[in-house]
């Protein structure tokens, strides 16, 4: 018995040690409502908070019945930052995973700061391999995308901006951004164990987002692994 009040009084003490804001979960970035992803209210009582090397930023947008006059970029807007392991499975643990996002739905993970469109200064310069999948197939090859960035899997994680989701009609695709497409052998890297860690096998493509801007539809793989 004298244990446990031992406990309890040590529990109390280092609960009062730490500072109010260590006990905050994450950032709600926009507060705005959609019928393509939730975020439920976050359960205070959190003491020991385990801080993620970079944090992350959630984005969302959707194509589906939007006026051709939106440019591309323009409708995407940030949803939740997460700067802790906990941050990030009450996100994950409370938001729709792709097989359950509407058509026309994409949902991005990017390295705090870093905005995923091509236009961002740490973007521009850079490119993305990419795995397609079929429809309501990509979910275990997200999260496993996920834990891989959130925990600084990859030999080159520095050169890694974020990933994104695209739901489409019959395919779920599944993009990993990186800086600079010039660098092969950190591009070469990143695909190759990126493969590993989805313990996929068949041949991935890399593409230079200049490329895809020149091009449109039909860009060319400039590195394939």
């Amino acid at each position: 018995m004298v244990v446990a009040e031992e406990s309890l009084e040590m529990r109390k003490k280092e609960e009062e040690e730490i500072p109010i804001e260590e006990k905050r979960v994450g950032k709600i970035l926009d507060s705005s409502s959609s019928s393509s992803i939730l975020i439920v209210n976050q359960q205070p009582g959190i003491f020991f908070l385990h801080p993620l090397e970079h944090s992350w930023t959630f984005w969302f947008d959707n194509h589906f019945g939007k006026s051709k006059k939106i440019t591309w970029g323009n409708s995407i807007r940030p949803v939740y930052t997460c700067s802790t392991v906990e941050d990030f499975w009450c996100l994950y643990n409370n938001i729709h995973h792709p097989s359950k996002l509407v058509v026309g739905a994409d949902l991005y993970c990017f390295k705090h700061l870093i905005q995923p469109k091509w236009e961002d200064p740490v973007c521009a310069n850079g490119g993305k391999w990419t795995i397609s999948f079929s429809r309501g197939r990509a979910d275990t090859c997200w999260l496993s995308t996920l834990l891989a960035m959130i925990g600084e899997q990859f030999d080159h994680g520095d050169e890694i901006c974020g990933a994104v989701v695209n739901v489409r009609p019959k395919q779920e695709k599944i993009s990993l951004w990186t800086k600079n497409a010039l660098n092969g052998t950190a591009q070469f890297s990143i695909g190759k164990q990126w493969k590993e860690f989805l313990d996929y096998n068949d041949n991935i493509g890399f593409i230079v987002h200049e490329d895809a801007k020149k091009h449109d539809r039909c860009p060319k793989n400039r590195y394939i692994i």
